[in-house]
């Protein structure tokens, strides 16, 4: 199990009554004393009893204990300020930055010197579809991508797939720990992942307390596959109020304009009635920067969205690195 002090550090603070991804990004140094820890854990926040070192103490010991438990599932974690710990892309506020990964598999694949590029999309795709991102994503590959999805059912497999069937590069960024694979259904293909050189990440070490709560990490883990891409493809999907079906390519596709990510669609008019390519139509036309993957200009239009960059980010914290 592979982690610094700094990220057992990272982990015990993040548990403590008021601190969040937004007070590490503004506070946060590697080399910090205990004592130093405590204060700046102290300083602002609004609890009625003061943390402790003892409480610090604590909180990493069962941090460890966790780690431990946890042993074969991950090869380790990494946090803010160590010197490996990957860059997100675009333009991102505080609040949402991760400070946290658990990995297993190549870690380096979400380097910013790495070319990714997350498809995602429906659940339930038919055939036509499927046989549609099969194209995109075997371009992609041949162009030099590493395939960004969230191993859910539907295109998100279709794309790790696809992609390991290419001889290409996949990562699978998951709302569960890494000791619980989600769907379970998936598990042989996340397996398949690590063999051929690809790489699972997660912000979670334990397992959700509640369907809400883990209702929340599917959305964190869309905001994970739009801040670690340099573009996010949409396959297909249903509009908003389609019966609540497939929020997570939208919400994706929502955090990927936020942070000024390049978005692409798939389309061809003979989907003009689909309502399976409602959530297309709609980036069509509010979005004229949208690129649209046709299947006559395919390798055209992805050549054109590999060339596009993420918007730059304004600078937001310096990071220190430790060793």
């Amino acid at each position: 199990m592979n982690y610094t002090q700094n990220a057992l550090n990272v982990l015990a603070v993040r548990t403590f009554k008021g601190i969040g991804r937004a007070w590490f990004v503004k506070n946060w140094q590697p080399n910090l004393t205990d004592m130093d820890i405590v204060a700046l854990i102290n300083q602002g926040n609004k609890v009625d009893v003061p943390a402790t070192i003892g409480d610090l103490e604590q909180k990493r010991t069962a941090i460890k204990r966790l780690l431990e438990q946890s042993q074969g599932c991950m090869d380790g974690v990494v946090a803010l300020g160590d010197k490996d710990f990957p860059k997100h892309r675009g333009d991102v506020k505080n609040s949402e930055q991760p400070i946290f990964l658990f990995y297993k598999g190549d870690l380096s694949l979400l380097s910013l010197t790495n070319r990714n590029v997350a498809v995602i999309g429906l659940l339930n795709p038919t055939p036509e579809i499927e046989g549609r991102e099969r194209q995109v994503v075997s371009e992609l590959v041949k162009q030099g991508a590493t395939i960004v999805s969230g191993l859910a059912l539907g295109c998100d497999s279709i794309a790790h797939r696809t992609t390991l069937e290419c001889n290409g590069k996949t990562v699978a960024i998951l709302p569960s720990p890494l000791s619980s694979i989600m769907p379970a259904t998936n598990r042989p293909l996340a397996q398949q992942i690590l063999d051929q050189g690809g790489l699972l990440v997660s912000e979670y070490l334990t397992d959700a307390k509640s369907k809400m709560a883990l209702s929340s990490r599917y959305q964190e883990r869309d905001r994970l596959q739009a801040l670690f891409s340099d573009a996010i493809v949409l396959s297909a999907s249903y509009a908003k109020n389609n019966l609540g079906l497939d929020s997570g390519s939208r919400l994706a596709m929502s955090y990927a304009a936020d942070y000024g990510i390049p978005r692409a669609v798939i389309y061809d008019d003979s989907e003009a009635t689909n309502p399976m390519f409602d959530l297309n139509r709609q980036y069509m036309r509010e979005d004229g920067r949208v690129v649209v993957i046709r299947e006559t200009t395919s390798a055209s239009d992805l050549d054109r969205l590999l060339r596009l960059k993420p918007r730059t980010a304004q600078p937001r914290y310096s990071q220190n690195t430790i060793f």
